[in-house]
């Protein structure tokens, strides 16, 4: 991968820590929560120091070891019952803050694009809005708790509309990868997401950002 100036990785790696750091909050500070993400994170970085997911020419792909686990969980907390207690032990207010940190993910693919290491298609100059969830976020969080102002309604529309985002831009990056399955972006592939420590994007970020979107759906239409 091309050689990235030092402030790129630093502010992601600042980043990935405050999406960490505002979900513990929305954990009620569960010790036992932040323990097994720090150890996720510190593993998955050291696994991609090596390498390991640069080989992209494996079938299944080395990145389903990276996304599949987090996805799993995420399903295994609807799936049972304490995990259903736990998705909605959580609090609203922080899981709308944590989308926040999309508007700093997008500013640092914005970045790697210049430097030619993920596509523009992944990007707001390519038709990838999720920078409108994470700054509209704060909105939501002063005028949708804060001073609660909005309606439940208006809740879940912004929650449903920015899962889609979300969910765009997944789409885009998976589909942009050198893998099996790519099918755009050939000439200027998304490869910085194989290396540390944008592998966290995937691995961590996108997981915590979903799960925020889902809990908190769930808490309002069950409200």
């Amino acid at each position: 991968m091309h050689t990235l100036p030092i402030l790129i990785p630093t502010f992601f790696i600042i980043i990935t820590a405050l999406a960490l750091t505002i979900f513990w909050y929305a954990t009620n500070k569960s010790r036992r929560v932040l323990t097994v993400l720090l150890a996720w994170v510190v593993v998955q970085g050291l696994i991609a120091t090596t390498g390991f997911y640069e080989v992209t020419n494996t079938m299944p792909p080395r990145f389903a070891l990276l996304i599949g686990p987090p996805l799993l969980v995420v399903l295994s907390l609807f799936l049972t019952r304490r995990g259903r207690h736990f998705l909605d032990s959580l609090q609203q207010p922080w899981l709308c803050l944590l989308h926040s940190v999309r508007a700093g993910v997008e500013m640092v693919l914005y970045a790697l694009f210049l430097y030619k290491t993920v596509p523009v298609g992944m990007t707001f100059a390519g038709g990838n809005y999720d920078i409108v969830a994470g700054v509209t976020s704060i909105l939501i969080f002063a005028f949708g708790y804060q001073r609660p102002l909005l309606g439940r309604g208006l809740l879940l529309a912004w929650n449903f509309i920015s899962l889609a985002l979300l969910l765009y831009i997944v789409r885009t990056g998976v589909l942009s990868a050198p893998t099996s399955f790519q099918r755009m972006a050939f000439d200027q592939p998304n490869i910085a997401l194989f290396h540390f420590p944008f592998i966290w994007l995937p691995g961590c970020i996108v997981p915590l950002v979903l799960l925020s979107h889902l809990s908190t759906i769930r808490q309002l239409l069950r409200s």
